[in-house]
């Protein structure tokens, strides 16, 4: 049985291994097995690298150990659910750091009764992980718009155009050649000359 820690922040600005000593000596009380997933990448993406991979490598009765659901989850309660799915299809079993009731497992009637009460648990805080996101985002764009920001895009590069224009009214290059000499996409070349 191996633990198979996740630790989880959505940007590169985020420090994703903050909790990961705690997490390896945690893991201990599992036993002297682990390996640790690390990686920035959104929770409300179902498909990323580091869980992927922990997935692949995972075999029946492993442990997945995270600080906190929302570490595991930002996703929709479909994409989550396809994401338990995959989880119980390896046989893993989850355990949560913050989560007690996840820490042991039990036998009998205790045991299905502590099964079903961990995964109401760990839907509720993954609804209120996506919540949570959800509305932090809202508040961002409203934020924004109270500022009086408004996205421009990006500027168009005036001399690149004018010597893209001028390349191709001398009618000796490619508009390949043009995008090389010039330094820009051959799509660029072709909408410039479009605007004409």
């Amino acid at each position: 049985m191996t633990v198979r820690i996740y630790v989880r922040a959505s940007t590169k600005d985020q420090d994703a291994t903050r909790a990961l000593a705690d997490l390896v000596a945690f893991s201990k009380s599992y036993g002297d097995t682990y390996v640790d997933y690390v990686e920035h990448f959104s929770g409300t993406k179902l498909e990323r690298p580091a869980l992927t991979q922990l997935l692949n490598d995972a075999e029946q009765d492993d442990i997945l150990l995270v600080e906190s659901v929302d570490r595991l989850s930002r996703l929709s309660q479909d994409d989550f659910a396809i994401l338990k799915q995959r989880i119980k299809d390896k046989g893993l079993r989850l355990v949560v750091a913050d989560l007690p009731t996840t820490h042991t497992v039990n036998d009998g009637m205790t045991g299905d009764i502590l099964k079903v009460i961990n995964d109401m648990l760990i839907d509720l805080l993954a609804t209120m992980a996506k919540l949570d996101n959800d509305k932090r985002r809202e508040r961002i764009k409203q934020g924004l718009a109270n500022s009086g920001y408004k996205p421009t895009g990006k500027k168009a590069n005036i001399a690149k155009h004018n010597r893209i224009k001028e390349l191709a009214s001398q009618n000796n290059m490619t508009k390949e050649e043009i995008a090389k000499a010039v330094g820009v996409g051959v799509a660029t070349v072709y909408r410039v000359l479009r605007q004409d």
